[in-house]
Order: C-alpha cells, then structure tokens, then sequence
C-alpha cells in the first residue's frame, strides 16, 4: 500500500479474539503490521477508539463486529480495507463501505472445512443408523437380535443429495468421493459440468428430494430460498430418508419438517433452526429420530485459528500489492449467505 507500516485495527468480540488468535499468530499479525490498540474492540463509540480510527488503514474484523456505517467511515479517512475473520460479511459491511470502494475479504473458506466435516459425519452416521443402533443398545444392554429390525443400515451405493453448490456444498461432494455414494447436486446458478467434473450427477431440486436417500442443504439464506424446504418437498422424500441441515435455519419450514419427524417417516440432523435456539417445548429436542446441535457445525475452539490465519494470509498479499484469494464483492452479496 505504502512504505509505512500500515495500522490495523482489530474488531470483534473478546471471546471471538480469543479463539481466533494464539500467540503464534499474534506474532504473525505484528510482524505484519502494526495495531493501533493492543486487544480487540466490539465497537466505536469510546474516545479513544473513535480517535484511532483515524489513523487506521485495515480493519481485521470478526463475530461482534458492529456495523461499519456512515458515521465510523467518516472517522477512518484512511480506511482501505475490511479484512473479515468469519464467514458472511452482510452483518457489519453497510452501503457505505461498497460506497467507498473499501476492498472486503471473508474467512468463509476456512469455515467452510469445519461445516464439511460436520455433514460428512452427519451423512455417513446417518446412512449406517448410528443414533438408532446406540439407542437401541441402550435401551436393550446385551441383547443383538434387535439390531436387524433397524431399517436401511448402510452406506453403500446410498444416493446423497447436495443441495446448493456453495463453497461448502463443494468442499461436502469433495469429501463424498471416496465413498460407494451416489451424490446428486442441485443448485440453479452453477453449470451442470462444474458438477460433473466434481464426481457428482446434476439434478433438479424435486428429482433430488425424490431420489436422495439423505439431502444435505448448503443453500443461502435469501428471501427466494426461505422454506425452499416446505411440506411438499419433504412429502417426496421416502421413508425413512433423512435431511441435514448446516446451513439455516430459514431454508426449512420448521412446523411442516416437525410433523414428518414426529410420525416417525424422516430423519434429521439439524444444526442450525428457525427460530434459532427453538423453544424449549419444540418436539424436535426429544425426538429418537432427530439430531438437534446449537450451530456447532462452523469454526469452534481451535478450529478458528484457521479463520486468522487465512485472514492474516490476507493481508500480507495485501501489503504485497498481488491479487486477493477472497475477495468480496457488492455483487456476490445476492447468492451468498
């Protein structure tokens, strides 16, 4: 950008800050840069943040983030660049910062692998019936024979269906490959040979509920795609079929996938819900055949030195003046999360 030392300043929760950066990566970050304050901070309004904001170049953003509107760019003159260290940019980068031509960058990628491993373990558990069969044992200590009245226990030649070809719907048909699986992928924007050449077979949405013996959502959240999973889309799964979701909540009617779960006809592995955390009285939290996590399946513990690290990776090609690998753009905004 410049021969000086660029400032940074960092944005983000304590918890979030804590997770995201070991000593190791601190040391990364300074050798980088400077920061212009030595911890985190979750907002703007103090004296003496608004004051630094002025000599700030990179903002190194992540969960706590508040929005960068008007006012906060109006007091960072200097302000080139929103460096992101979490997923989805649509909470904290405003108009204002499109506006201002500020160069935008997310960590999704790196939150990606964590969500992918989540599914894999979801799809591969689920086709072999793990909960069943654990639940069953217990419920049954030192007796087998019950075991084989467990329907549809298996993996092998079993049809998955990926819904959404986004990066993590990518990076899931990735981890499928290895496996005697039959993967379909459904998703509007993306050209069916990018599928095939990803070992997958292109298909329609209702073809693929009708077909997939487990379906996988890996879909945004956009006003287009709210209860793109209705009563009638799960009316086409079979028996015994089973629906993942780690991707949100707003994608599924909750009410219609609730009925199919408490007749006992569906299966499913949901880490995400809308509303989310439901009510405690939610069926779904007691269900035999439901799998309910608190949105786990993203970036936890250690897992999110991941996240700085490809931020801070950012940077440095930043301050080299060479090409960006995950950049954001206005543009983008309409078909991601």
């Amino acid at each position: 950008m410049t021969d000086e030392r660029v400032k940074v300043m960092l944005v983000m929760g304590e918890r979030p800050y804590q997770d995201l950066f070991d000593d190791e990566l601190l040391r990364r970050l300074d050798a980088l840069a400077d920061r212009v304050l030595p911890g985190p901070v979750a907002g703007f309004e103090a004296p003496g943040v608004r004051d630094r904001l002025a000599e700030t170049d990179v903002l190194l953003t992540s969960w706590g983030c508040p929005p960068l509107d008007e006012a906060v760019l109006a007091a960072a003159p200097r302000l080139r660049a929103v460096l992101h260290a979490a997923g989805s940019v649509k909470h904290h980068v405003t108009d204002a910062c499109w506006d201002r031509g500020l160069t935008v960058t997310t960590a999704a990628a790196a939150n990606a692998v964590p969500v992918a491993e989540y599914t894999l373990a979801a799809v591969l558990t689920a086709g072999k019936r793990i909960r069943q069969f654990a639940a069953g044992f217990r419920a049954r200590p030192g007796e087998v024979a019950w075991r084989y009245t467990v329907p549809g226990a298996s993996n092998y030649r079993k049809v998955v269906g990926v819904v959404g070809f986004s990066r993590i719907g990518r990076l899931v048909t990735e981890l499928l490959r290895p496996f005697d699986l039959r993967v379909l992928v459904a998703d509007p924007y993306v050209d069916e040979a990018e599928i095939v050449a990803a070992g997958a077979v292109p298909a329609e949405l209702d073809d693929l509920f009708t077909r997939s013996d487990i379906v996988t959502l890996h879909a945004p959240s956009l006003p287009s795609t709210r209860h793109l999973v209705d009563a009638r889309r799960l009316a086409l799964m079979s028996d015994d079929a089973t629906l993942i979701n780690t991707a949100r909540g707003a994608l599924v009617d909750t009410a219609a996938l609730t009925a199919e779960c408490a007749r006992g006809r569906l299966h499913a592995v949901l880490d995400v819900t809308d509303p989310e955390p439901l009510p405690p009285d939610s069926p779904l939290y007691r269900l035999p055949n439901v799998v309910l996590t608190p949105h786990v399946a993203g970036a936890m513990g250690t897992e999110r030195r991941r996240l700085a690290a490809l931020a801070l990776d950012e940077l440095s090609r930043l301050l080299d003046g060479v090409p960006l690998h995950h950049q954001v753009y206005r543009s983008d905004l309409a078909v991601q999360a």
